[in-house]
Parts: C-alpha cells; structure tokens; sequence
C-alpha cells in the first residue's frame, strides 16, 4: 500500500483544526455528545420497531 503525503492538505486540515479548537468550549462538547447518542438511540429504536412490524406483516 502507498501512502502519499500532500502538504496542502495537511496544512489546510490542520489549520482548520487549529482555528475550531480555541472556540469550542465544554458546553458545547457535551451538547454535542448528548445530542449525537439520542440521534443513536432514536436510529436504533426506529430501526427494531421496523424490523418487528415487517416480520409481523408477512405472517
């Protein structure tokens, strides 16, 4: 496997990171996690409720 480098992209990743990072804040962090696991745990519940009603229809 080749694993070529690009500078540019390098650069422009790691500056963007650099740039986000000062504004995050803990507040934000959280929101984010807490937001992200119940988009999860919805996707998830959705998904079985499907699953269940699909296999109850074909009976």
């Amino acid at each position: 496997m080749h694993h070529h480098s690009n500078p540019t992209l390098v650069g422009t990743v790691g500056g963007t990171f650099l740039s986000i990072v000062p504004n995050l804040n803990s507040e934000d962090i959280i929101r984010t996690v807490v937001l992200a696991t119940i988009g999860a745990v919805v996707s998830f519940s959705i998904s079985i409720l499907l699953k269940y009603f699909s296999k109850k229809r074909k009976k």
